[in-house]
């Protein structure tokens, strides 16, 4: 649900070649070596032609009773919730509820540009309404209830970035609405609406909107990684509803994924509009590149939680992942499952880092300013490890390579240090940024 998600740039250089036996043994290794390293605790699938071909847990649903992750444990998905949203607002289309070209005037007439966005415009972000989830006020209340009249109100306060269709830009908001709307027309709570349109249809049994956690019935917490792993707060999902609040199992986000994508929810008329890509989106769906595959699927982020599931229409071949801890890339996990699931080898990383005096880590504190950049960086030692935090963002530690160079893998940066001239080098995503200490 965090306005954080990204398109996955998965590796270009391999030569794919028809899906052959997947190497199970060998992803097992590499998730025993993602949860020794404490990078990866959460749950991941794949399948062929509708068949799961490989599926593991690893780490705990709740770290303060050793509760071990099943297959089977439950995770909040974020906004790949608002795949199922886009395909149970083109399902109301069919039939013949409404019309992608309906004003949102008809619902809710007080927000900005409501006469002028459809409900086209809400389904590929091209709305213009801000996304509130980008307020540094959400954090403030995103645990408490709020119903419709409080979220509609709050939207309508935060206004609009941009005229309606002139650009994309991705917006919490535009499903939240979205959400209520098909509430509106059906004259049903969206659980029951998900519950009929997906889940019983598709018997789908790990699948629903989401309540207060209760590790009980086998539904994950979230954790952020610093030193060891810390238990995040919970948003109360009355606030997201169909842009960010369902739970689910990987093995339940791929049925659904192989579904739809083999019209069994929707006619190929309504699919191929839900996967005509717009300045980045369609109705729910991005679409990741996989050497010369393409993939439509999506990502997720809420509190701890983090997912993403993607799925090839012409192999059948879709992959998911849920995790409620992620210490790395999400991105590199995507690339070694669709790796294998392909038959092409992959290597299985070590994570070995060294051990850097605390003196010499002392060299490095300070403040950062790049005349590249506009965010300030302050480097600090805490508990003997360094950390960086960017300006309005939160700290996260550095992984020692050598005595200069840092990395931190969920997002992968790279910071090199050069304590005689006071400066460090930031490098991510093949940028590279120069900081000079203050």
């Amino acid at each position: 649900m965090k306005n954080n998600f990204y398109l996955l740039l998965f590796l270009s250089c391999v030569q794919l070649l028809t899906a052959q036996k997947i190497n199970t043994e060998k992803l097992n290794q590499y998730f025993d070596a993602l949860e020794k390293n404490d990078r990866f605790m959460g749950s991941v699938s794949i399948i062929k032609d509708g068949k799961e071909i490989y599926s593991r847990a690893t780490g705990f649903l709740d770290i303060e009773t050793q509760k071990k992750a099943t297959t089977q444990t439950k995770y909040r998905i974020g906004s790949i919730s608002k795949t199922y949203t886009a395909a149970m607002v083109l399902k109301a289309v069919e039939e013949s509820k409404l019309k992608l070209t309906d004003p949102l005037s008809n619902y809710f007439p007080g927000i900005q540009n409501a006469e002028k966005i459809t409900i086209d415009n809400l389904l590929n972000h091209h709305s213009g309404i801000h996304n509130f989830t980008d307020d540094k006020e959400y954090l403030e209340w995103h645990k408490e209830f709020r119903n419709e009249e409080q979220m509609v109100a709050l939207i309508t306060k935060a206004g609009s970035d941009f005229e309606p269709g002139s650009d994309a830009q991705y917006s919490n908001s535009n499903y939240v609405l979205l959400s209520y709307i098909l509430e509106k027309i059906y004259k049903k709570p969206y659980k029951k609406l998900l519950q009929e349109k997906i889940i019983t249809p598709l018997k789908l049994k790990d699948t629903y909107l989401g309540d207060f956690i209760d590790n009980a019935k086998d539904e994950a917490n979230s954790y952020l990684y610093t030193t060891k792993w810390s238990k995040t707060t919970e948003t109360n999902t009355s606030i997201p509803l169909g842009a960010g609040g369902i739970e689910a199992t990987p093995s339940d986000i791929l049925k659904f994924a192989d579904a739809l994508f083999n019209g069994k929810i929707l006619s190929q008329e309504s699919l191929n509009k839900m996967k005509t890509i717009q300045g980045d989106y369609g109705y729910g769906l991005f679409q990741f590149p996989f050497g010369t595959k393409k993939l439509y699927g999506h990502t997720g982020g809420i509190d701890g939680f983090a997912s993403v599931f993607g799925y090839e229409t012409n192999d059948k071949i879709g992959f998911a992942v849920t995790s409620n801890g992620v210490n790395m890339n999400i991105n590199d996990i995507s690339i070694i499952l669709l790796t294998a699931a392909y038959g092409h080898d992959f290597s299985i990383p070590d994570f070995k880092t060294v051990k850097v005096d605390a003196s010499i880590l002392k060299q490095y504190e300070g403040l950062y300013k790049s005349i590249q950049m506009p965010l300030d960086v302050t480097i600090f030692v805490e508990n003997g490890v360094l950390m960086a935090q960017a300006s309005g963002q939160s700290a996260f530690p550095l992984d020692a390579v050598s005595e200069t160079n840092f990395k931190f893998d969920m997002a992968g940066v790279e910071i090199i240090f050069n304590a005689k001239e006071g400066t460090m080098t930031m490098k991510q995503s093949g940028m590279s940024f120069q900081y000079k200490k203050q």
